[in-house]
């Protein structure tokens, strides 16, 4: 079990600002195809990381991965902001106070899997630029996405003989970096923890609508192999998503 600094579980509570303070959003879902090398050998990959000191599990396109560091109080609180600007929905009313919330709550969730998660069963992987200078700066952190293990039937039943599988989910990179292969930096990421944790299966969903999400993932060699019912789409604020996962050999 992971030790995690105390001062980041009161930063999990939000602070108001002052009437007329606002919050404005810098980061959102990754939006736009971008075509991603799939193929690749992941052992080319990890020599890479070999190369490069060890300092990212890959470099490409301009852009680093590596996991978080647990103990940087700062790129954690940084990693929270990022989620929670790509993934928040904003309101009409109340914007600033409601976005304090759900940044409280993406920081809660993260402290609560880095504390309880062994290294081997979650990772929070981060994306920087390798030109940066200074990248031991929680502010060069730019992309981040999580992998976790996981043991749902749902998914598992498409696989006779697997028991489990890592769930990618939590992708966001920065506004200002589109186009720039990011995403497909990081996806090809948790290809290596896969290869390296031994798995063989990658998992995770997309919005049955958003083309662009479900081009970048096919194009990272995912494949869909389930849609929820379509009675779903019925239910209030509630979309369809699809499926999709990946094998590696």
């Amino acid at each position: 079990m992971a030790h995690l600094p105390q001062s980041l579980y009161s930063a999990a509570r939000p602070e108001f600002p002052y009437p007329g303070k606002s919050v404005q959003p810098k980061w959102s879902r990754f939006p736009v195809s971008v075509r991603c090398a799939s193929t690749e050998s992941l052992t080319s990959l990890t020599q890479n990381a070999v190369e490069t000191e060890l300092k990212y599990m890959v470099s490409q396109h301009g852009w680093g991965v590596r996991r978080l560091r647990r103990d940087d109080e700062e790129e954690i609180r940084r990693v929270s902001l990022v989620q929670a600007e790509a993934f928040h929905i904003p309101l009409a009313l109340f914007n600033d106070f409601f976005f304090l919330f759900f940044q409280a709550e993406v920081l809660s969730g993260l402290l609560y899997k880095l504390k309880n998660s062994p290294p081997d069963r979650y990772a929070c992987l981060v994306a920087e630029q390798t030109s940066e200078t200074d990248t031991n700066s929680s502010s060069s952190v730019v992309g981040v996405v999580d992998i976790t293990v996981q043991t749902e039937n749902s998914v598992l039943r498409h696989f006779p003989g697997e028991e489990e599988y890592l769930y990618v989910s939590g992708l966001a990179v920065s506004k200002a970096q589109r186009r720039k292969k990011m995403a497909c930096t990081l996806l090809k990421a948790c290809d290596v923890i896969c290869y390296l944790w031994g798995f063989k299966l990658l998992a995770l969903r997309a919005y049955e609508d958003d083309a662009a999400a479900r081009n970048l993932y096919s194009n990272a060699g995912y494949s869909v192999v389930e849609s929820d019912p379509p009675w779903t789409s019925t239910w209030i604020g509630r979309k369809r998503r699809v499926l999709m996962t990946k094998r590696i050999s």
